[in-house]
């Protein structure tokens, strides 16, 4: 079961407390929109043309060419097995005509039935599938019906799945897994169907491989088959009418499985280790004993069987009654019938595996069906199959099963019986190890870091039995692509959210907020599952959204969603960019004819009126040169030396020499030997490579090198960054954690937003997230020369510039 942390443990210490997009490999899955989400509202959108080919070009492209279609990104291999051990048994690949004879796509229409589980961990997969199979528009979204082993058939088949936000088409080629003959995975349990078989290897070639599908959710997989938004109930705290929740969820086409908790410590939310040999011996072993298996089960009025038994994985434990705990089953039907002359509730489940079924209570051969009449049997489609599926009581069903899980296609399907319109939005973001990836409310010092999303609440909600004046809205947190880089040793995060009211600020809201405000709602609990989703009422308000990971310092991409009865506006927290009073900067084309005509205008005596005149007809780069060095000339002249300038000066003239300029290497000479003397500093020096961004910044005349004036200009601006550094390098380390360059960065009189900070921290900041002062000062220096770039080419202030490739080259490679 997923590890759930409680919110109440995540209390603040300090303060209380779209359209559809061809996958042709497997990178790239998901999408993302930024703005009124509708994937979920408007499923049969037409599917975005990209660069990739899309599956009508390439079945087109294999009947020209009269060759079957062999995928190159998902190829038949055991790269797209496994990825943690090699198989101790070579599978062979073989396309279903190569299988049995008169290979079918779908048989009679794709149903519940036709899905059994293989020898893989993925019951939750096929639970979604069956569920899927109930809804046929649905179904049709996901399996285009198009498609066949008879007409134009060129071994290839595409199915579609939501991935964060669109609509994405997966092609494959139908060579399938199989050992004896037998396919490996899923099949149906009619040989010749593969329908089921083939969506599956769509689905991890969608995450990278088989293995990938090993152990999971099912809310997972039937969000990905609807674009849905998923609600999650531990049975034991569930309100006291889930009966009609899920009677309604059934009514409205809703998805829904229920599972029983392991006594194994198996998690939904993360793989169990995998051991490949062992796996692949249960499977061997259970095709060699598939034919006595078989002959003891009771197909009786039945003409379809399973390709063969299954046996339980070694998470999945079969008990007495013959449910089986760390399993998944589909919930297919919730109604009520008459029993002995009294209502009794009924709940329809169906085990993924095609057989293994309750045997209580409603189960196919109990004897309370004998007190039911042949109308109502046929009406509850009543059966004495062995086929995975079976009633049971609903009071039986609450006391043995202990989750349960909806896929709502509206966010309102469960709460009213009148459809109701919902206001969907969608916002991407990610947390940036150092930046922006701050943790819980435990974590006060970081924990304001996290990415902030505005929601605006702006009328109530119309419910004439309502007193309250109250919005109702939904939010869902989903965290992405952890299942495809399970490769790579990733696991789900544990995940929550919290909501503040705030009012008047359209700014990243500090650390001081949230040690003196309490959260007006919260998720209930942190939680290892790839979303977490709940529903909250709030008077009309403006609100802000803290998406974390329970820990800091854990990095990955999210999407959260808000779904509101009455309109409502959701956006992320953005800083606006700006600088305070940024100086612009002269480029090399321009900097040695600015020196000459500043030259030649103090010879000619400076006349005021005819120098303005001519700075018209000059570049204003060029103007603000001049205004710059003469800035710096009268400043020199009027205030006297001071002994800390005299001593500068005196170390410049030693390295300078007599033209008085020196170059990078120089200027990292005589920047280190200040350093030196402020012992309160802990610093190793400049790298060269900082003091040649500090030339670049200051350089008037392009010739690489800076005079004294403009020596001590960069002093003036390094003194002022200096004191920023030491008030937050609070233990004298000579570094300051990543986290706290949001504030330096903005005492240093810059407004940045949060992709720039994610960006200054994977650029200076080390292993363990701290940046030491020759990056800190290198940084201000790149952002103060950027910033004062750009104002010079933004001549009419829009806050938009157009650079030619000579401009641009200049500015990027001269920084």
């Amino acid at each position: 079961m997923p590890t759930a942390i409680n919110a109440a443990v995540a209390q603040q210490t300090a303060a209380g407390s779209v359209p559809s997009t061809t996958i042709g490999t497997t990178e790239g899955a998901g999408g993302g929109t930024g703005g009124i989400y509708s994937a979920i509202i408007s499923r049969n959108q037409p599917i975005i043309s990209v660069k990739e080919k899309t599956y009508e070009e390439l079945h087109k492209k294999c009947l020209e060419k009269n060759i079957l279609y062999e995928d190159p990104d998902f190829p038949p291999n055991e790269s797209s097995l496994f990825y943690s051990q090699k198989s101790p048994v070579k599978f062979e690949w073989k396309r279903p005509r190569e299988i049995c004879e008169n290979p079918r796509f779908i048989i009679g229409g794709a149903n519940r039935t036709d899905i059994c589980q293989g020898e893989l961990g993925n019951c939750w997969f096929l639970a979604a599938i069956a569920c899927l199979t109930l809804n046929k528009k649905l179904l049709c979204r996901v399996i285009p019906h198009d498609q066949s082993f008879i007409q134009n058939y060129a071994g290839i088949f595409h199915f579609q799945f939501w991935r964060y936000g669109d609509w994405v088409d997966v092609v494959i080629d139908d060579c399938l897994p199989t050992y004896n003959n037998q396919l490996v995975f899923t099949k149906s349990s009619q040989r010749n169907e593969f329908w089921s078989a083939l969506l599956e290897k769509a689905y991890a070639k969608l995450h990278g491989s088989y293995e990938a599908l090993k152990g999971g959710n099912t809310t997972e997989a039937m969000e990905d088959f609807t674009g849905g938004v998923t609600e999650f109930y531990e049975i034991k705290d569930a309100p006291k009418d889930i009966y009609k929740i899920m009677k309604h969820a059934i009514d409205r086409g809703s998805l829904m499985a229920s599972s029983i908790d392991d006594d194994l410590g198996f998690s939904y939310g993360s793989a169990p280790r995998s051991n490949i040999g062992e796996l692949i011996a249960r499977m061997v072993k259970n095709q060699e004993n598939a034919q006595m298996t078989q002959s003891t089960v009771d197909y009786q009025g039945i003409e379809e069987r399973p390709a063969w038994t299954i046996v339980p994985m070694q998470y999945e434990t079969r008990m007495s009654c013959g449910l089986v705990k760390g399993h998944a089953y589909s919930v297919t039907a919730v109604e009520e019938t008459v029993f002995k002359g009294e209502k009794i509730r009924l709940v329809r489940l169906r085990n993924p595996w095609g057989q293994v079924e309750w045997n209580g209570a409603w189960s196919d051969k109990s004897e309370e069906w004998d007190s039911v009449n042949e109308a109502e049997k046929i009406r509850l489609q009543h059966k004495v199959v062995e086929d995975g599926e079976f009633w049971i009581s609903f009071q039986d069903f609450m006391r043995h099963f202990t989750k349960l899980e909806i896929c709502n296609l509206t966010p309102d399907t469960l709460e009213v019986d009148k459809f109701q319109t919902w206001t969907v939005s969608v916002n991407e973001g990610r947390w940036v190890r150092g930046c922006s990836a701050g943790g819980c409310r435990n974590f006060p010092d970081t924990f304001w870091t996290n990415p902030q999303y505005r929601l605006k609440l702006l009328e109530e909600d119309d419910d004439p039995e309502d007193e309250e004046v109250i919005c109702s809205f939904l939010v869902a947190l989903m965290q992405k692509n952890r299942r495809k880089e399970r490769k790579l040793g990733a696991n789900l995060y544990t995940i929550g959210f919290a909501i503040y009211e705030m009012h008047g600020t359209k700014h990243h809201l500090q650390k001081d907020f949230f040690l003196y405000n309490a959260s007006k709602a919260r998720s209930k609990t942190y939680i290892n599952m790839r979303e977490i989703s709940e529903r909250f009422r709030l008077p009309p308000s403006e609100y802000v959204i803290i998406p974390s990971t329970y820990d800091p310092h854990q990095e990955g991409e999210f999407i959260l969603r808000v779904f509101s009865e009455k309109r409502s506006l959701s956006e992320e927290v953005e800083n606006m960019i700006e600088a305070e009073r940024p100086l612009p900067i002269i480029f090399v084309s321009d900097r040695a004819n600015s020196n000459k005509e500043l030259t030649a205008d103090e010879n000619a005596g400076k006349d005021g009126e005819k120098n303005q005149a001519d700075e018209k007809k000059v570049s204003a780069a060029r103007c603000i040169s001049s205004l710059l060095l003469s800035f710096q000339r009268s400043s020199t002249k009027a205030h006297e030396e001071s002994e800390e300038q005299k001593q500068f000066r005196n170390i410049f003239r030693q390295i300078a020499g007599d033209d008085m300029e020196i170059n990078a290497e120089e200027l990292r000479n005589v920047l280190n030997n200040v350093v030196k003397k402020h012992k309160d500093l802990r610093s190793e020096g400049f790298e060269l490579e900082s003091c040649r961004s500090m030339i670049a910044l200051m350089d008037t005349d392009g010739s690489g090198k800076i005079n004294f004036d403009e020596f001590r200009h960069l002093w003036d601006k390094i003194k002022s960054w200096q004191k920023i550094f030491k008030h937050y390098d609070t233990d004298h380390s000579g570094t300051i954690n990543s986290y706290e360059m949001r504030n330096a960065v903005n005492d240093a009189g810059f407004r940045l937003n949060n992709q720039l900070y994610d960006i200054i921290t994977m650029r200076y900041a080390d292993k363990n997230m701290n940046i030491d002062f020759d990056s800190f000062i290198c940084c201000f220096v790149r952002l103060d020369a950027m910033f004062r770039a750009f104002h010079a080419f933004d001549k009419d202030g829009d806050g938009i510039i157009k650079l030619n490739v000579l401009e641009w080259l200049q500015l990027t490679l001269y920084a």
